[in-house]
């Protein structure tokens, strides 16, 4: 069988264009990714973050299942402690039910932006991941014991099952937890440089099938920067590069152009935090970005799939990007 190749969309914000801009440019990547063949398109959760439009996954989702016919949809992921489980459960079955088998329900246990926008949110205290998904999966299952206090709650829609879920990790602490209970389990490549195999492994070990999977389904994101040539890729990579730093030093904003980019005088402690950075992207030509793609599915004991984040300032230089690298894996829509 041929590798899956899937999309995660974080929705960046580009300098002199604007957040509407940026979700606009989410229907034109699902349109892209459902006709190029592309297996399923997810869509992050981050907030307060100026080059990040992709603060609400369930309603990018409802609007990306709604512009495609083929592709799954999914959230990459809703970070748990921004919710409740309940209306996680709502969410995700009524999105379920509009678009039967085409939702994927991902979820991460990090609030996906800083201490002081956690608080607006209203997040919980602490890491109670585990006590926020045993009550998801109770009200799934309506497994509340006689006397709790959500024993007769409702989930609406009722009689529509969550979709498959996935549990999303960066260090493998939540590997084995998401292989007892059956789930999906993603590794969060794209930004994380400990090694996905530890995880994998762990997930594989612990894994018992369940209604969503009968086998272990272990996906790796990357970043990838493709372009027609190497230079190419390496100039279109500068706004990614200038955008990390930025982050990294308090000074988040847009991304900048590659002209801009490549103006910006580094000192030599950006510069070392680049060499920390870059070992993480793969930036490149089709053929050598394929070659490094599969590089890393092998480094990290056989993914089951790869999902590709693709992060430019030219949003046409972005699904350019995209359909370079499903032309080189050969990637075909079914009918």
């Amino acid at each position: 069988m041929s590798l899956p190749i899937s999309i995660l969309d974080l929705a960046p914000v580009s300098d002199g264009t604007s957040s509407s801009a940026a979700l606009a440019q989410t229907v034109r990547l699902a349109r892209l990714g459902d006709e190029l063949g592309f297996t399923r398109l997810w869509y992050a959760e981050h907030h307060g973050m100026p080059a990040i439009a992709s603060s609400s996954p369930d309603i990018l989702i409802a609007s990306a299942a709604a512009h495609t016919r083929r592709i799954r949809v999914g959230s990459g992921g809703v970070m748990m402690p921004n919710h409740v489980p309940l209306r996680v459960a709502e969410d995700f079955r009524t999105l379920a039910g509009l678009y039967p088998d085409r939702i994927d329900l991902g979820i991460g246990r990090a609030g996906g932006t800083d201490g002081r926008t956690l608080r607006a949110l209203r997040s919980f205290e602490g890491d109670q991941f585990p006590q926020q998904m045993a009550e998801l999966l109770a009200f799934e299952r309506q497994e509340f014991p006689e006397g709790h206090p959500f024993r007769d709650v409702k989930v609406v829609p009722d009689k529509v099952p969550l979709p498959p879920v996935w549990i999303l990790g960066s260090s493998g602490a939540g590997a084995a937890f998401a292989g007892e209970l059956g789930m999906g389990y993603g590794f969060a490549a794209h930004f994380s440089a400990n090694s996905p195999k530890p995880a994998f492994d762990a997930y594989r070990a612990a894994f018992a099938p369940s209604p969503w999977f009968d086998r272990p389904q272990a996906l790796i994101c990357v970043s990838v920067i493709c372009a027609p040539t190497e230079e190419e890729a390496q100039y279109l990579a500068g706004p990614q590069a200038l955008s990390w730093v930025l982050f990294h030093t308090g000074r988040a904003r847009r991304l900048v152009s590659p002209e801009e980019a490549a103006a910006y005088s580094y000192s030599p402690e950006e510069l070392d935090f680049l060499e920390t950075q870059k070992g993480l992207w793969i930036v490149g030509s089709p053929e050598r970005a394929k070659e490094q793609i599969l590089a890393k599915v092998e480094q990290a004991g056989d993914a089951d799939e790869v999902m590709i984040a693709t992060t430019m300032y030219s949003y046409d230089d972005r699904l350019r990007s995209y359909r370079l690298l499903a032309d080189a894996f050969g990637l075909s829509a079914s009918a």
